[in-house]
């Protein structure tokens, strides 16, 4: 990150500082401990996600315009009853529960809940798995005032229920897995990691001494010099899925692209981004637990494993064709036109579904066991 980009950026809060150096102390302990060097994955798990200091774990503001970044469920709700009309038509058949990984601020589980309740589809329960306990309170005191009469049906997780009928839905999910950085050079290939010196939180560049990271990386279409991630936990978290769902629709939506666009030779440098107060940067170790860690996901790995694990493929696609083909447009056409509400849903739906916006960085990939291909989204680009 250029410093010209550093003076942009609003400083922290006292008191938010000395949670980053707290941060900081504790990864340079770990880096001690492991005799002076980490892998880049676990650096990236203990920023998000250490107990009480990581950013997930921390109690600052993530979403919406007062965080550091903004998902799609702020943007409009017309998001989340989109696809909550996919949802419906795989509850129809099956019945049974919808499980979210990861709802963030709870505003999706909120659009998706109000939707099927109109269309008098509720589900049987609505699972969140949530490791964060600050915003699993937020989670609750949304649905709390907004719905109350539907908090009843919501439960929340630490770990993924052994079986499910239903629906498991990830919406920026995989893109915060913490990832494996990988540097192929003239000399071989590198897992880079971080070390402490003088200065602080150093990059360093290690032998890749997992079997598992060298098997993955061995299969990928890269010539040296590349630096790239490589992403074990979201197959692992795809075959905990396809483990636990017996029957019914997996819906993962993030930001991605298929193997050969993700490992491109004009990627050279991957798609690792740090995003702090809307503004999205590539230094790593910006203000640890303060700011946000993510990389995109190799959707065709995740597909892989989950033929493996015995699901079909039904759909995968860029978001803005799937809203379109969910009905997008059918709700905002039930609005009000010429209203300031109106206006408001109209400008969030071209952010959503326009190709330079949201439309095509973020893809959508839907996975089934004994359900039939949904029929809001028939389309399947190529893997």
């Amino acid at each position: 990150m250029e410093s010209s980009t550093r003076t942009q950026l609003p400083a922290p809060a006292p008191q938010a500082q000395a949670h980053s150096d707290n941060v900081v102390r504790g990864i340079r302990d770990e880096i001690a401990r492991a005799g002076g060097w980490i892998p880049f994955t676990r650096y990236m798990e203990l920023a998000l996600y250490a107990p009480g200091l990581g950013y997930y774990a921390g109690g600052a503001a993530k979403f919406g315009a007062a965080g550091d970044f903004v998902t799609a469920p702020e943007i409009s709700p017309l998001f989340g009853r989109s696809l909550a009309r996919v949802m419906a038509e795989a509850l129809a058949p099956t019945g049974g529960d919808i499980l979210e990984l990861g709802a963030g601020s709870g505003r999706l589980a909120l659009d998706v809940l109000l939707e099927l309740e109109r269309r008098a589809c509720l589900p049987e329960r609505y699972l969140i798995l949530e490791l964060s306990p600050d915003l699993r309170a937020r989670q609750r005191d949304l649905l709390a005032e907004a719905a109350p009469r539907l908090l009843s049906r919501v439960v929340w997780f630490d770990t993924l229920p052994e079986r499910l009928h239903g629906v498991i839905l990830a919406n920026e999910v995989l893109d915060a897995l913490p990832v494996h950085l990988v540097h192929w050079t003239a000399e071989g290939v590198r897992e880079r990691g971080v070390a402490w010196n003088a200065a602080g939180l150093a990059w360093a560049d290690r032998p890749v001494a997992s079997p598992t990271l060298a098997r993955a990386v061995a299969r990928l279409p890269v010539t040296a010099p590349y630096l790239s991630e490589v992403n074990l936990a979201a197959p692992a978290l795809m075959a905990s899925l396809a483990a636990c769902l017996e029957q019914g629709l997996i819906l993962l939506v993030d930001y991605g692209f298929k193997r050969a666009e993700y490992y491109h030779p004009q990627r050279r440098t991957g798609t690792l981004k740090v995003h702090y107060r809307h503004h999205g940067l590539d230094d790593a170790f910006f203000l640890p637990g303060l700011a946000d860690i993510t990389a995109h996901v190799d959707f065709s790995a995740v597909a892989e494993t989950a033929g493996a694990a015995g699901l079909d493929l039904l759909g995968y696609t860029g978001q803005g064709r799937f809203l379109l083909d969910a009905g997008l447009l059918e709700l905002l056409a039930d609005m009000t036109p010429g209203t300031p509400e109106y206006l408001r849903a109209a400008q969030a739906v071209q952010k959503l579904v326009q190709p330079h916006e949201m439309g095509e960085l973020f893809k959508v990939m839907l996975l089934g066991r004994g359900v039939a291909h949904p029929a809001a989204c028939r389309r399947l680009d190529p893997l």
